[in-house]
């Protein structure tokens, strides 16, 4: 039976030490305490940590990108590859990513003290989230404008209109399959409000093309909320200014939250965190209630296996996981070091990325039993034909379904959007506080609120390109250059980092020092080997398989190629520059020595408290001379096993 580890310092969420004595009665003899540093902003509580996460990590991610990319990758037979890549990458990256955030205290930057040379995977990272945060929050923009129209009498998407010049089929009209996916029929449809027009009177197919059937729903999304544009060749077109509403109303809920840090956003992450599951549960009631629903969650749920062994698949699964539980991009980092060092993230970990798939999977039933009504609707047994993937999901397949509600479509079309809104600020309020925290890591003199409100301005100034008629098109860009490309290759250059420069031994120690447990097998293996080498695995194939970007089967021109590239390139060089910096800082009397010296954690490296910090270097120091003489087998074997 092993002692558990008992330190004098050690402070828990409870305010009771490893002696079993409130943290008051130290120190109550006449030698005064050591004068402590200024102490970092914790969270009022260990659940406010938790709900955080929560909110951060279930988002619009697992509410329309999980259902599509699930039924494109095999339906229920999806769901093994997930779970595998959930159980072998995304639980043993956040609990890793806990667990050196709460033990440093530091932010998403400034915790690669433990091996200064790679300080720019930090860097990289922030500017990687930094440009997410700028085109989530226009989607977030583009949930609040059909939060304010589902408040209006008549559902705009609902009916056909004048302006649009196109072959219309009003959203709200039921047994339109015919017109909708059976062009060769002779059928009656409406171009405008007024003026029938029938494709008898139209000749040769060419002339169908450009005047294909469409739902007054999607429409209305391309024509009314995007006003996009068939391309950027000629430029991306002046912001649409409802959107630059919401746009600003979206970062002004975020400011509001994040204002005074989290003192403030830990109180707002028990609504964020709790209300879209309230929201879920009702639709998902009101859904499994509706007429050919059954047939829609079948239809998600119905194993493909034949894609059970196609790359593509797995693929499909590690970037869902990636991108759902936002690992490798700092915020969890952040927040983990507001924690109370000894704070159980090990149990805050199991239940966010359990409770993360559970929500997906909610989502999936919920969305798609809509969309099974949907189908049945319309008249067709085809429910791919009513389904559109990404964004088209939640501002177009969904409306659509809501725009045929026989009594109150406005209430769900309500709670949905409202729903998406919330899940977008909890999300949003991660990020940014990222960002934040990396700031205010190194200049601890800039206040919160103006910290805060700097990145929300220069935010929502770079914003205002994703609300033009080519917005859509840059959004693309910037999330495939900007946010997929650079967090794959900077979260596998972290994991090497963590694993082997500064070693999956040490993490363990630390782990225990810091909780009082050991870590298992599990973890070990996953960290020193199975997690980067299936990561690494990812990042081979997505580079043996890269096509060009397109947006809706259109090619960018050149120039927008340039920009993207030049994006990757800002974030992953940003690794071998830092490279240099470090070495150059570093101390040491040659080159080699310096280089060497980088990739050793600093001086200060540790636990915030003083006391703390002493005896973790202490034990360190013993620890050091043990693996003297272990050669590199033997360092192998015991960064792995122990």
């Amino acid at each position: 039976m092993t002692t558990p580890h008992v330190n004098p310092a050690f402070i828990g969420d409870d305010g009771i030490d490893d002696m079993g004595m409130p943290y008051k009665m130290k120190n109550s003899n006449s030698e005064p305490p050591p004068k402590e540093p200024k102490e970092r902003e914790q969270w009022g509580k260990g659940v406010e940590f938790l709900m955080s996460c929560i909110a951060m990590s279930v988002g619009l991610g697992n509410v329309w990108r999980f259902p599509f990319t699930a039924l494109d990758n095999g339906g229920g037979a999806f769901l093994i590859p997930y779970l595998v890549v959930l159980f072998l990458v995304g639980k043993p990256i956040y609990y890793l990513e806990m667990i050196i955030g709460q033990f440093s205290s530091r932010g998403s930057v400034k915790v690669f003290d433990l091996c200064p040379a790679m300080r720019g995977v930090g860097i990289g990272q922030v500017f990687s989230i930094s440009m997410v945060t700028t085109y989530y929050v226009a989607i977030m923009g583009m949930t609040m404008r059909y939060l304010f129209d589902s408040f209006r009498y008549t559902l705009p998407w609902s009916q056909c209109d004048d302006s649009w010049n196109a072959v219309c089929v009003a959203s709200i009209e039921k047994n339109t399959a015919h017109v909708l996916y059976n062009t060769t029929e002779s059928f009656s449809v409406r171009l405008n409000s007024s003026q029938p027009i029938s494709l008898n009177n139209l000749t040769g197919i060419d002339t169908l093309k450009p005047n294909k059937p469409t739902s007054s729903a999607e429409l209305y999304f391309i024509k009314e909320v995007l006003r996009e544009k068939k391309n950027i060749n000629d430029g991306i077109g002046l912001p649409n200014w409802e959107l630059v509403f919401g746009l600003f109303v979206s970062w002004l809920c975020v400011f509001a939250i994040i204002i005074k840090g989290v003192r403030s956003s830990g109180k707002a992450s028990y609504f964020l965190a709790i209300f879209p599951y309230v929201i879920m549960a009702v639709l998902l009631i009101r859904a499994v209630t509706l007429p050919g629903s059954l047939d829609g969650i079948i239809y998600f749920i119905k194993p493909d296996w034949s894609k059970i062994l196609d790359p593509t698949v797995w693929y499909a699964a590690v970037t869902q996981c990636f991108y759902s539980l936002s690992v490798c991009f700092g915020n969890i980092i952040m927040y983990s070091s507001y924690n109370k060092f000894g704070h159980n993230v090990h149990r805050d970990a199991t239940i966010v990325t359990g409770l993360d798939t559970c929500t997906s999977l909610l989502a999936g039933f919920t969305i798609f039993g809509i969309l099974g009504h949907l189908a049945h609707e319309i008249g067709t047994d085809d429910i791919r034909s009513v389904v559109k993937g990404g964004a088209g999901l939640a501002f177009i397949s969904y409306p659509d379904a809501i725009a045929k509600f026989q009594s109150l479509p406005q209430i769900f079309s309500v709670l949905f959007f409202l729903m998406l809104f919330v899940l977008g600020i909890g999300s949003n309020i991660a990020m940014t506080s990222c960002t934040v925290t990396a700031v205010r890591d190194y200049f601890p003199k800039v206040k919160q609120w103006q910290c805060a409100l700097g990145i929300a301005t220069v935010s929502f100034c770079i914003g205002l390109a994703y609300v033009t008629p080519g917005g859509q098109f840059i959004l693309t860009l910037v999330d495939y250059f900007g946010a997929s490309m650079i967090a794959l290759f900077l979260g596998i250059a972290e994991l090497y980092v963590l694993g082997w420069a500064y070693g999956v031994d040490r993490l363990c120690k630390d782990a225990e020092f810091m909780m009082g447990r050991k870590v298992g097998a599990y973890w070990r293996l996953c960290w020193g080997v199975v997690t980067p080498v299936i990561m690494t695995s990812i990042l081979v194939y997505f580079l043996a398989t890269y096509t060009p970007l397109k947006y809706n089967d259109a090619v960018y021109p050149s120039w927008a190629y340039g920009i993207g590239w030049t994006i990757t390139s800002f974030g992953i060089l940003q690794v071998p520059i830092w490279i240099v910096v470090g070495t150059i800082r570093a101390p040491g009397s040659s080159w080699t020595m310096k280089l060497k010296n980088a990739f050793k954690p600093t001086n200060d490296w540790g636990p915030s408290d003083p006391l703390l910090r002493e005896q973790y270097n202490k034990e360190i120091a013993n620890e050091a001379i043990s693996n003297q003489n272990l050669g590199c087998l033997g360092y192998i074997r015991k960064n792995i096993f122990g």
